[in-house]
């Protein structure tokens, strides 16, 4: 049996100078951070968001909202309670797919940097992960450089060693 979950995440850029701009939990120095309560990492969020809903469970800002108003705000800490619920219903990540919105960072040169670390805190082959990007063409806010939108597409199989 396999399952399939979508899950998107957008927020605008800070006006903070000294906020870091933190994608599939790696950090770009060199870009303005994201307003958001958490380090704002939309790659994560919407990687979260798409498990729980491919598992048919509530909405995965229930739980990070809870964490954030105890001070966590590092999203990995967050993905590590998605992926126990994937443990707890048996199922594993067969691949995803994750779309990015933005007219800056371009994508491109930092996008295996986004692979390496999403397959090691996944365990998954980098292989099996697919990043897409586009600037919008001036279209929409992000691709007017207002900020950063992300959607992520999951498919999960049942995990036959549990």
């Amino acid at each position: 049996m396999f399952r399939v979950g979508f899950g998107q995440d957008s927020h605008r850029f800070s006006a903070d100078e000294n906020r870091k701009l933190v994608l599939g939990g790696v950090e770009f120095t060199e870009e303005k951070g994201l307003e958001a309560n958490s380090d704002g990492d939309l790659v994560i969020h919407a990687l979260c968001a798409s498990i729980e809903q491919a598992l048919g469970r509530v909405n995965f800002s229930v739980y990070a909202d809870e964490m954030c108003q105890n001070g966590i705000t590092d999203s990995r800490k967050y993905l590590k309670i998605a992926l126990s619920h994937l443990k707890e219903d048996k199922y594993r990540i067969n691949n995803l797919g994750i779309s990015i919105e933005a007219k800056k960072p371009k994508i491109f040169p930092i996008e295996d940097q986004i692979k390496t670390s999403l397959a090691e805190m996944l365990g998954l082959e980098k292989n099996r992960i697919g990043i897409n990007a586009t600037s919008g063409e001036g279209l929409t806010a992000f691709a007017r450089g207002e900020g950063i939108q992300v959607f992520v597409i999951i498919s999960l199989i049942r995990n036959e060693k549990n």
